[in-house]
């Protein structure tokens, strides 16, 4: 049998100058070459041509003369109590001036030049020296602008000085995990809201001691129906879904006449809702969207007006193109790649005629976005008057939706022609693709990472934390090319030292927490650095195991203290139902098991009957295994949570009342209601938030989590 020939080397070689993994190591620990179709397709979407070698050499030449003509890297970035090189390109011998006007006005001319024996370029006759100077290590933290003066021009670039390291919170903190959608309240529109957050924080908090409440990405879905379910799969992360708004929470509320028809409205909303089994989005914008317009056309004070503009001005044209593109969708369809082509890109002139020829439509988008503001505020501000020393945790999305707001907006920042996704692993075999476009690392530095700093930002901005689905994708991201399946993806490496850097400068900014969900196949070395730059890692009790030893249940002592740990996730039914082998009958349903139902089903009897011996090992567990039921298991297991290190513990909701049924079953769509499953009690029965405050089952894990975190005295 004649041996494959592994991609060209000239391939190879531009795959390696663009970050782009000729080959990886997957989830067994065998290093798997990439094919060479897959190079080009992903080197193709970073707009690299390289499908002949004549487009190779062309390319390798391309790449040596941009960075030759660059005077200055596009962005340089640096830590605060360390010191880091940069280089300098100008003719060779000529002089060189560098100072650094920082974000205060002060400028700074003290930087230290290093040896570099690097030989010049010769660019077109002129022959380019490259020097190489230091970045001061007593820099203060921030965005500063570095200025070279050089062959009698001045040029200069973007200083980004991030914290050596995040200051976790004190003590130990634990928080309730809740998909907010799903905690409807009597006074709530069909679907749960920003008030019933508010709500439900002060209830965790004044009641139970709890540090913070972690939410469901609150991102921007399309407003049109049918609204997509799914919070990981938003139009936005930079703006928020205005589903979420509690209409009477808006202040010009109190004006509106004819209040009793936005009554009507609600109340028919609530009597739907306890008729249907699934949350309904699409009867629920309707009519707060009409109630909304009411509100939007009341006059606002000359103080509210100032505030608008305020707000309109800080947002400035990310919030003009995203509710151009609300308009724009509710008139073209919500594919912006199906609009007529002088509509598809936001700088182009027909763009801004239709916002100045709808400009009511497009102002009503902007004024949602504020009215979001202001209630996320007072969400954030009454979770801490209430006792919570973090308040609300956001959850940031790994991704956007192709045809949405954001790929409209930030199309010459996201890589067209492939999608982010992750590859096959112990528990998703075929991989996954999630259909999303993934930030161009190349553009991404020479914008300064602005457009990523404006999403941490805006995530931060009303958090005392975030977590950061996915966080590995920071460091590098498996890009899929398009039309292909996930197996046939490659990885694509980000500037870690900046994506994480910006993430600890925005937190440090914000006094907020950040928690990466670290999951998945990960690189054993990406957790190191997460640890050092103050980041926190994630544990699911159920996926932690001694890979040490038998591959049994990792002892509690050994659980890692700088991390979120919580008994399940969002993707597993909540631990009554994964008691109940719920997740093995739902998938056996769905045709989604790689082997026979009464194969997968005697393996998790397995998986749990370990965790039931240790359990019992460490006193938490009595009895014989059939007299033991799933309400003593779920308290045994958060138990055990506090036996950890962990500084951060979670409870979620559904695990406090006892709910069974999943809110999602990866590697479904319609074949299941994702993200649309109403919070119901053991037995089925749809709970109201209400509800909650009075069930004794959520005040027992309530009280538990609360003895997890108490110092020991």
């Amino acid at each position: 049998m004649t041996e494959q020939a592994g991609p060209p080397a000239s391939l190879v070689e531009l795959a390696r100058r663009y970050g782009v993994a000729a080959e990886y190591e997957d989830w067994t620990g065998t290093r798997t070459a990439v094919a060479g179709s897959t190079l080009i397709s992903v080197l193709a979407a970073l707009g690299v041509p390289a499908a002949t070698e004549d487009d190779r050499i062309a390319a390798l030449t391309a790449h040596d003369r941009e960075y030759w003509t660059r005077r200055l890297p596009p962005t340089i970035v640096g830590r605060a109590g360390v010191t880091s090189a940069f280089w300098v390109h100008v003719t060779h011998g000529g002089p060189v001036t560098l100072r650094i006007h920082l974000e205060d006005g002060t400028v700074r001319a003290d930087l230290l030049q290093l040896e570099n024996y690097r030989p010049p370029y010769d660019l077109d006759g002129r022959l380019v020296g490259e020097a190489t100077f230091e970045l001061p290590a007593d820099l203060p933290i921030g965005y500063h602008r570095l200025h070279l003066q050089a062959d009698s021009s001045e040029t200069s670039t973007p200083v980004i000085v991030s914290p050596a390291s995040l200051q976790p919170p004190a003590g130990r903190q634990w928080g309730l995990a809740t998909q907010l959608y799903s905690v409807r309240s009597e006074r709530s529109w069909g679907i749960g809201d920003l008030t019933d957050l508010t709500d439900l924080a002060v209830w965790s908090a004044a009641r139970h001691g709890a540090g913070f409440i972690l939410v469901n990405p609150l991102h921007a879905a399309a407003p049109v129906a049918p609204m997509e379910p799914s919070p990981y799969l938003p139009t936005s992360r930079r703006f928020v879904n205005p589903i979420y708004l509690r209409v009477e929470a808006v202040p010009e509320y109190a004006y509106v006449r004819r209040r009793n028809r936005m009554g009507k409205a609600r109340e028919f909303l609530q009597s739907r809702a306890r008729r249907t089994d699934q949350i309904d989005r699409d009867a629920a914008w309707k009519a707060k969207r009409a109630a909304l317009e009411a509100v939007y056309a009341v006059p606002r004070s000359a103080g509210r007006q100032l505030a608008y503009a305020a707000y309109r001005e800080r947002e400035g044209a990310s919030l003009d193109d995203f509710a151009i593109w609300c308009a724009l969708a509710e008139r073209h369809g919500t594919n912006w790649h199906q609009w007529p082509s002088e509509l598809q890109h936001p700088a182009n002139e027909a763009v801004a005629d239709f916002a100045a020829e709808n400009a009511d439509a497009v102002d009503f988008h902007r004024w949602l976005q504020w009215q979001l503001e202001d209630q996320l505020t007072a969400a954030q501000a009454t979770a801490l008057q209430a006792g919570m020393s973090l308040g609300v945790m956001h959850d940031l999305a790994v991704g956007v939706d192709p045809n949405g707001a954001d790929s409209w907006a930030l199309q010459d920042v996201l890589a067209l022609g492939v999608t982010a996704g992750a590859p096959p692993d112990e528990f998703n075999q075929l991989g996954q693709d999630w259909s999303q476009p993934p930030w161009r690392p190349d553009q991404l530095e020479k914008l300064a990472y602005e457009p990523f700093r404006a999403l941490v930002n805006a995530v931060l901005r009303h958090a005392g934390g975030v977590r950061i689905d996915h966080i590995i994708g920071l460091f590098r991201l498996w890009w899929i090319p398009q039309g292909a399946p996930p197996t046939e993806g490659t990885y694509v490496r980000y500037d870690h030292e900046a994506m994480i850097g910006i993430v600890a400068l925005e937190a440090h900014r914000a006094e907020a927490v950040v928690v990466g969900e670290d999951l998945g196949t990960v690189e054993p070395w990406v957790r190191d650095h997460l640890r050092e730059r103050g980041l926190f890692g994630t544990s699911i009790l159920w996926f932690e195991a001694d890979r040490d030893g038998d591959g049994g249940p990792l002892p509690a002592e050994r659980w890692r203290e700088y991390c979120l740990s919580a008994v399940t996730t969002h993707d597993l039914p909540p631990t009554a139902g994964y008691l109940a082998g719920e997740h093995v009958r739902l998938r056996d349903e769905l045709g989604l098991l790689t082997r026979p139902a009464e194969e997968e089903l005697a393996a998790d009897r397995e998986q749990q009957a370990r965790w039931l011996n240790e359990l019992r090992r460490v006193g938490l567990l009595r009895g014989d295994p059939e007299d033991v039921g799933a309400t003593e298991i779920v308290e045994a297991l958060h138990h055990y949570l506090g036996r950890t290190p962990s500084r951060l513990l979670s409870l979620s909701l559904t695990d406090a009342v006892g709910d069974l049924r999943t809110q999602n079953q990866p590697g479904t769509t319609d074949e299941y209601p994702n993200w649309r499953v109403p919070l119901s009690d053991p037995d089925g029965r749809k709970l109201l938030l209400e509800d909650v405050f009075e069930d004794a089952n959520a005040a027992r894990l309530g009280e538990i989590m609360r003895a997890a975190v108490r110092p020991t005295v």
